[in-house]
């Protein structure tokens, strides 16, 4: 008998359907992945399973865990499985830990509510778990705090408090998104480890085939509320049936065509730069120390071309970007664009300040959601020492919401209105309407499913042709970074360890920490080898 069983399950919220006929099961020790788009239904079939769905939500068919049907249970009885039977990791680990709780109280909390054993016992089991998922005693001391760690650590913390229970199944929602890519591959060892030890079941929620094609046991891609296509993981690659998973597939590996490079011409210089931060004294009239997070940095972007800057998470890049756009003064070095200083003095250099633009990670979050986008995208224009008015604004806003694919109505309407990847249109639309020298991609397309950041490297490849963009474009994601830039940077613990041409650094790495960075990306399989091989389904 299956561990879950999950049986022509419907959900409609407010008679809006939202799961249509979903069937899927989990074996214990094995690991099953739902992937598709957002929205496509993945993480409200796993809050089904929990059994945390809205107060208007109205559900058929069956969810059962071993013979117990969950669906039928009432919440004092769903109370009890949470947490013992059944385990949730969730996506962002920061909103998942409270605050204000040391992590060792939140996790001998998930063992107190359930009165699994005496505090002490509760204790000595929440030391292990953290043991067990990599962070030891001596330096991970219970009386830590979350806000003392590191993302991955986090995401650590929040797996303990799933296990500690050893719960029959885990469900992990896209428990790797955020993270860079060692801190993503050290994860994923360790839920593989935990379904090999324990033999739990894993039930996976993520829109990342590469981690999909080297966890699963087998797939289930859901699109609109519907299972299209479910099978062992070697067989469904193999033998993909449904368009839609070709789709996904595809754009999973989709690459660019970038126009080539013009002849080197310096357009940003960042020479010899350092930034460091103070630290909190350690006790009473003791000298404060110093972080380093920029140690002697240098490196030249031209113009025309596209640099790109990976790194984990913590290793400077992001001090590095609002050094460059003039946001964090330097103590050491200078940053020039167009051979003039982004700083004067202390001070950003206004007139150079307006030569650049950014585009950040959550659009949604970089737009005023009480203004219309004809007012959001013209907010560069407060830069200029004089704006367009009229006629001339009107058709500068036109031509940018035309440039990244949208229509000139579409100024009109509210951000709410519009999907993750036209909210991130409209961010470029805003970059552009300046016409920068240079702009900042910072994890642009991070969070957007694969069909729609291949629609956004695609207008990026356009956008070079038409407007010759000069860009920094920093990311976690390898597979990105390495389709849409001509050169890239190499950045650990605040210095650049290696750059140069990208497709040579990607393909003969020499620091031992790039080789480790391309080692830990996921990688698609290629599906002429696995057809190949004797050993396919």
């Amino acid at each position: 008998m299956s561990l879950l069983t999950i049986s022509d399950l419907s959900l409609s919220i407010h008679k809006i359907r939202i799961l249509s006929d979903v069937s899927l099961t989990v074996e214990p020790g094995e690991i099953v992945a739902v992937t598709g788009e957002s929205g496509s239904g993945k993480s409200m079939t796993a809050l089904a399973v929990m059994q945390l769905l809205p107060d208007r939500a109205r559900t058929t068919g069956s969810i059962r865990l071993n013979r117990t049907e969950l669906t039928a249970l009432p919440e004092p009885n769903l109370c009890a499985i949470r947490g013992s039977d059944i385990g949730m990791v969730f996506q962002e680990p920061m909103t998942a830990l409270n605050p204000v709780k040391t992590i060792g109280d939140q996790v001998i909390e998930t063992i107190l509510v359930h009165k699994a054993m005496p505090p002490a016992e509760a204790r000595a089991r929440a030391r292990d778990v953290l043991d067990r998922v990599g962070l030891p005693a001596d330096r991970f001391p219970l009386s830590r705090y979350p806000h003392e760690l590191s993302g991955g650590q986090r995401q650590r913390v929040v797996i303990a408090m799933a296990i500690a229970l050893r719960p029959k199944l885990l469900i992990a929602d896209e428990p790797t998104t955020a993270l860079d890519v060692t801190t993503q591959a050290q994860i994923l060892d360790l839920l593989k480890g935990l379904v090999a030890d324990y033999g739990m079941g894993l039930l996976m929620i993520t829109h990342d085939l590469a981690v999909v094609a080297e966890m699963a046991d087998r797939i289930v891609v859901m699109r609109n509320g519907v299972v299209v296509e479910t099978g062992q993981t070697r067989s469904l690659l193999t033998h993909m049936q449904h368009p839609y998973t070709r789709m996904l597939f595809e754009a999973s590996g989709h690459r660019v065509k970038l126009p080539p490079a013009p002849e080197p011409q310096a357009l940003l210089q960042v020479r010899n730069v350092s930034r460091d931060y103070r630290l909190p004294r350690t006790r009473l009239l003791a000298d404060p120390g110093r972080f380093r997070a920029l140690d002697d940095v240098s490196f030249t972007l031209n113009r025309g071309e596209r640099l790109g800057l990976v790194g984990e998470s913590g290793c400077g890049k992001s001090t590095l970007t609002r050094a460059i756009l003039g946001l964090d003064p330097v103590q050491e070095g200078q940053i020039l664009l167009d051979e003039t200083p982004v700083f004067s003095g202390h001070r950003a250099n206004s007139a150079v300040r307006r030569k650049m633009q950014v585009v950040f990670q959550d659009p949604f979050g970089s737009f005023n959601p009480r203004h219309r986008v004809e007012r959001l995208i013209t907010e560069p224009f407060f830069l200029l020492q004089s704006p367009p008015t009229g006629a001339e604004r009107q058709a500068a806003i036109a031509e940018s919401l035309v440039a990244v694919g949208l229509k000139p109505e579409d100024g009109g309407k509210y951000i709410h209105e519009f999907s993750g990847g036209q909210r991130q249109r409209i961010a470029i639309a805003r970059a552009l309407i300046i016409r920068p020298e240079l702009i900042v991609f910072d994890e642009a397309v991070s969070a957007l499913d694969v069909s729609v950041r291949a629609q956004i490297l695609d207008l990026l490849a356009d956008l070079c042709v038409a407007y010759n963009l000069s860009y920094l474009f920093i990311s976690h994601d390898l597979s990105v970074v390495r389709t849409v830039t001509d050169r890239v940077l190499v950045m650990k613990s605040g210095r650049i360890v290696e750059q140069g041409d990208t497709e040579t650094v990607f393909t003969a790495p020499r620091h031992p920490y790039t080789q480790s960075l391309i080692a830990a990306a996921p990688r698609l399989p290629d599906l002429e080898s696995l057809k190949r091989s004797p050993h396919h389904a």
